[in-house]
């Protein structure tokens, strides 16, 4: 129900008091759906106005998946007080939005399932949030779900806090009961169930404002946007001081360089837009305009006094991939974008504005670190909506030497799964060399956690949803490294790689398909070296998918066969990037996306697979 405009007012003062607050959750624990509802009750919308769901995912990917890619910024004003609230991630490839933006945050708002409790990404940003020392709001959402159990779930916040070493002071949270989808929150579960305005009323209350620090300028840059009409735009918070429109700064770069620049244009949050101001005080979230070498990370500092702030500190990458230009037949038939400079400029602009992606030159492309496969599949997909054709290779896991020993990435792994399918989850993941640390039953459902290596992974959710009927449900984040865990099997199954190029005819597929299973369809254009199935046993299979039925003026009855060709299977982009194998590509084009192998030609193949024995052989 939507509170009345005396109390929800639009006042412009700056002088107002200022909250600055970032909403952290596991993902699909409601946080965007939550944000709507405020929006709602605080008259952002006129009563008439059209307005669809989930309106901070507006990016189109965002809204395709359901899930929240980058963190976005917005302002309510409540009370005479306005709250500067940031939406974040909540999947953990994404953590390093979640880590930039708490920077700029005093409180976190952690939105925790009624039903499901604390999650691997509860645990992860509850740790950031930690370690800056910001105040916690906690908000048990979706208490009106069947089998909600809001006692319980406290309980086990609670004891997260106390796993996570929190002080006396983070210890003694406040926190409310909501349903975000009807718009309530209730201090306690009997009261009257009206609005949001207790959990607005608990954040002015129990965030503390931002703390007011006299002196030169500071302000680090923790986010960056960008227009066509003035370029790039710089976005933080003053820590120090007080920011004026053309006002000489400088920009400490993070490596230590200094380039003396000019405030253009200043602007704060209001609602969903932005509006221009002529200064902005300590402790406020702005945007500059006229930064024209800003990156994330900078300090915008005094002219007289350029004093650099702490650079923001991110975890390392722990899964790379390596980027090639399209060299198969008929490329640059789909893209607009096809060349190795253009490859190189986009990705290098990405790595930019996400301060958890690495980009490095190699050999034969460039070396993309990240977070994990959806991380970087993420970035694939925009790219490939933008017009860009590119190959990529097998996801590799970046192993660091600790104490003179080989050490991988290993993660810990939460699964949800039927009570009379929980051994088949626990066989896979021993293969895997996963560990299992808990084990609880709950009704007709198993709760796993598993200590997994990141190699170990790969493929694991494909897999599993097969083996499950897709009833698993699945989550990892990252732990720590580890020792080397020892080899993991790869792929079981050959590849069905085509022998021609031209298009495949129904009567080769369909007299193939006791070989296995197909990904392309009769009329398809092939090429040679394309991976057009997967083959039933260990080894690669070379076919002939252009093999037409010979026509003669000869017929008997019963001797044509009547071809019943299965249909052929569909990878999303993830899928086939955890399919693949070390010398397979996934070429990626706006249009479609095909397997092939790294060599084209099957003579070329097999010289390269005896060279790699040999090479073996001598280590």
């Amino acid at each position: 129900m939507a509170a009345s405009p005396a109390v929800f007012s639009c006042a412009k003062d700056l002088s107002m008091q200022i909250r600055n607050v970032a909403i952290i959750a596991h993902v699909d624990h409601g946080k965007t759906t939550l944000v709507d509802q405020i929006l709602r009750q605080c008259d952002v919308f006129r009563k008439d106005q059209a307005v669809q769901e989930r309106i901070m995912d507006s990016d189109d990917l965002e809204r395709e998946r359901g899930i929240t890619i980058t963190s976005k910024n917005f302002a309510i004003t409540y009370k005479d007080t306005r709250i500067n609230l940031i939406d974040t991630p909540g999947h953990s490839d994404f953590g390093g939005e979640v880590e930039r933006v708490l920077k700029m945050a005093d409180g976190v708002l952690l939105l925790v399932d009624a039903f499901e409790g604390p999650m691997p990404q509860t645990r992860f940003v509850l740790q950031k949030a930690m370690k800056l020392n910001l105040k916690p709001v906690v908000v048990i959402n979706k208490v009106d779900r069947k089998n909600a159990r809001p006692d319980e779930v406290l309980d086990e916040i609670f004891n997260l806090f106390l796993e996570l070493e929190a002080t006396d002071e983070q210890l003694d949270f406040r926190g409310v009961y909501a349903a975000g989808r009807d718009g309530w929150a209730v201090g306690e579960l009997e009261d009257e169930r009206k609005d949001l305005s207790p959990l607005l009323d608990m954040i002015i209350s129990h965030v503390p404002g931002p703390e007011v620090k006299e002196g030169p300028l500071q302000m680090l840059v923790a986010a960056m946007d960008h227009s066509d009409y003035v370029g790039r735009i710089g976005v933080g918070r003053v820590v120090r001081g007080t920011l004026k429109v053309k006002q000489p700064v400088v920009l400490c770069k993070r490596d230590g360089s200094v380039i003396k620049t000019m405030a253009r244009q200043l602007f704060v949050f209001d609602n969903l837009g932005r509006r221009e101001v002529k200064e902005v005080q300590c402790g406020d979230i702005c945007a500059v305009v006229g930064l024209d070498k800003v990156d994330i990370g900078d300090t915008l500092a005094d002219a007289e006094h350029p004093e650099a702030l702490q650079i923001i500190e991110i975890d390392d990458p722990t899964l790379s991939m390596n980027f090639r230009t399209n060299d198969s037949p008929g490329y640059g038939q789909e893209g607009k974008y096809v060349t190795s400079r253009q490859v190189r400029d986009r990705l290098f602009r990405e790595a930019e504005r996400d301060v958890a992606l690495r980009v490095e030159e190699a050999v034969d492309g460039f070396k993309v670190s990240g977070r994990g496969i959806l991380h970087l599949s993420i970035l694939m997909e925009n790219m490939r909506r933008e017009g860009f054709e590119f190959m990529v290779g097998q996801p590799q896991v970046i192993f660091k030497e600790i104490g003179g020993k080989k050490a991988e990435p290993v993660e810990i792994l939460s699964v949800d799964v039927p009570n009379d399918l929980s051994g088949t989850v626990i066989e896979y993941a021993a293969t895997r060399k996963g560990e299992m640390i808990t084990m609880e039953q709950k009704e007709e459902r198993t709760y796993l956690t598993f200590h997994v290596p990141s190699r170990g992974l790969i493929g694991f959710r494909s897999k599993m949803l097969r083996a499950t009927a897709g009833q698993i449900v699945m989550h990892h984040r990252y732990h720590q490294y580890e020792y080397f865990k020892g080899s993991i099997p790869e792929r079981t199954n050959g590849s069905i790689i085509s022998m021609h190029p031209g298009r495949a005819v129904a009567f080769a597929l369909d007299g193939l398909q006791d070989r296995g299973v197909f990904f392309v369809e009769p009329g398809d254009n092939l090429y040679t070296g394309q991976i057009i199935g997967e083959y039933s046993r260990d080894e690669d299979l070379v076919v002939n998918a252009q093999k037409a039925k010979q026509l003669s003026n000869m017929r008997a009855s019963g001797s044509d066969r009547k071809m019943k060709i299965a249909p052929a299977v569909k990878m999303s982009l993830e899928e086939a990037l955890e399919y693949l194998n070390r010398d397979e590509y996934l070429e990626v084009t706006p249009l479609s996306m095909r397997l092939r192998k790294d060599f084209l030609d099957e003579n070329d193949r097999k010289k390269a697979a005896k060279r790699t024995k040999f090479s073996e052989s001598a280590d």
